[in-house]
């Protein structure tokens, strides 16, 4: 196969990763929650109820920040239920899954969840503007935020929290576009009523970040109308503005699966283009960053049919799809796509955390366990912190059904505070070896650390309650450094981390 290759210099860069690239997201929906990060009576349960194997696979992540409390199910959340004494909560219907919400995990447990996970983990609440408004809005910030000497601030103390949360970042609604969320509006109703929501909360805390929905998909109908017009009300009291985007293979196209990230790299553009141009229409100097605050691999066509047939009951097994070797390949793409525009994604949630197509998989009373979309997310976390450098490849293509002529190569690279860099790859090859050489630039880099892949000779091969460690990454051996350029053979269907100082 004929070699792919970029170069790597310092004086051409993207822009700077931020922590909240890494972030997460746990919304009241299947088994996230409830016999995921919480089930009191679990051997590994600490005195709160919270999984302790759990809180260690969560630090091991490395996730940031975690969006709460939804998802669909904000748009019928009332934040007073999930506050006080747990044994005077309502329980109630989530018309978002069909179920009923017990309400015994509530906002002060997620902040103390927040607070042992450590420091780095920060709290996105998002409010609802599905069937609630303003006053609520400012009632759950005054609740949440405001020191003391005030109604809700006191209650909150009364309630034991006598510290405020410090919530900074929040989400104005979920999916409002969509004509499934409970609340659906149109975009000039949302803009005016995200507006009016923003102003109001501002007038509490100037220094708020604050998102704006998004479209739920760049294949919406009111894709990028719907943007502007929200940000037509919005531009100058909000921060970002939200993508969500989900993948899964159709029709057994597993070509175009593995091309995903040509979708979501057009999507994160698309915007980009959409908020620069209300910017420059409203003659603004502001740029609006964007929140991709839910992205993942995530099988959808069973999700409609395992929900209709639910009869309400408590956290029952939702959306707990085993994710392949394959899936763990796109899933590290779509890492790729982020870090390529960190300069303007300022903020990213994987959707979800625990159980609900999420890296970390529990069974109520046993263990827990890494899938395999756990590796390239914790090794991206950890080695993906500094500047990112603007890699162009040179590659071999393959034709896709559903995005033409992708690359087989898809890479990014980041240089850490240290001058060592760290170059992320995926080899879209279903059948071969891509050879790789990397021209380097202007970098002070001697010596390869290590080579490691996520790739199996069985492209379907997971990690499950039986087999936990089936799938783990591997050292690659060959890969060498030398005269100022790295060569590398990527194995098939595979993703990589190369570290080089």
């Amino acid at each position: 196969m004929r070699t792919a290759r970029f170069t790597l210099d310092p004086a051409f860069t993207v822009g700077e990763v931020t922590p909240r690239l890494f972030g997460s997201f746990v919304e009241h929906l299947g088994r996230c929650v409830y016999t995921g990060i919480f089930e009191p009576g679990h051997p590994a349960a600490d005195e709160d109820g919270i999984r302790t194997d759990v809180l260690d696979l969560v630090r091991e992540l490395g996730v940031t920040a975690i969006r709460y409390p939804g998802g669909n199910f904000v748009s019928g959340y009332k934040w007073e239920d999930s506050v006080g004494p747990v044994e005077d909560r309502p329980r109630r219907l989530d018309l978002a899954w069909r179920t009923t919400e017990s309400n015994r995990f509530g906002l002060s447990e997620y902040i103390a969840f927040l607070k042992k996970v450590g420091p780095q983990a920060e709290p996105m609440m998002a409010v609802n503007l599905g069937t609630r408004g303003v006053a609520e809005a400012l009632e759950l910030q005054e609740y949440a935020n405001h020191p003391s000497g005030t109604a809700l601030s006191d209650l909150r103390a009364e309630h034991g929290d006598k510290d405020p949360f410090g919530i900074r970042l929040w989400c104005l609604g979920n999916e409002m576009d969509g004509p499934w969320q409970t609340g659906h509006k149109t975009a000039e109703e949302y803009g005016r009523l995200a507006a009016e929501t923003a102003r109001a909360m501002r007038q509490i805390d100037p220094d708020l970040e604050l998102v704006a929905c998004g479209s739920s998909g760049q294949s919406m109908e009111t894709f990028a109308a719907w943007e502007a017009t929200v940000l037509q009300e919005t531009y100058d009291l909000v921060d970002h503005i939200s993508l969500h985007a989900y993948y899964e293979p159709h029709d057994g196209d597993v070509d175009s699966f593995l091309a995903s990230a040509v979708d979501m790299e057009s999507f994160i553009e698309n915007v980009v283009a959409t908020c620069d141009h209300v910017g420059a229409r409203l003659k603004s100097k502001k740029k609006i960053n964007l929140s991709f605050d839910e992205w993942n691999v995530w099988y959808m066509a069973k999700t409609q049919a395992e929900v209709s047939a639910l009869d309400w009951p408590e956290a029952p097994r939702l959306l707990e799809d085993n994710y392949s070797v394959t899936d763990a390949v796109v899933f590290g793409s779509l890492l790729i796509a982020l870090l390529r525009h960190a300069d303007r994604v300022t903020v990213a949630c994987l959707a979800q955390l625990v159980n609900v197509i999420a890296p970390i998989m529990t069974e109520p009373g046993g263990p827990a366990w890494r899938q395999t979309t756990f590796f390239p997310f914790a090794q991206a976390s950890k080695y993906g912190r500094g500047e990112v450098l603007d890699v162009r490849v040179d590659s071999p293509t393959y034709e896709t059904k559903k995005y033409g002529e992708a690359d087989l190569l898809h890479a990014t690279a980041v240089r850490a505070e240290d001058g060592s860099v760290t170059v992320f790859a995926v080899n879209r090859s279903r059948t071969e070896s891509l050879p790789l050489d990397v021209a380097l630039s202007g970098l002070d880099l001697s010596e390869v650390v290590e080579h490691s892949a996520l790739a199996d000779a069985d492209p379907d091969a997971r990690n499950t309650l039986a087999e936990p460690e089936r799938v783990v990454p591997h050292a690659v051996d060959g890969t060498a450094l030398s005269d100022g350029r790295l060569t590398a053979a990527l194995e098939p269907l595979s993703w990589n981390v190369i570290r080089l100082r």
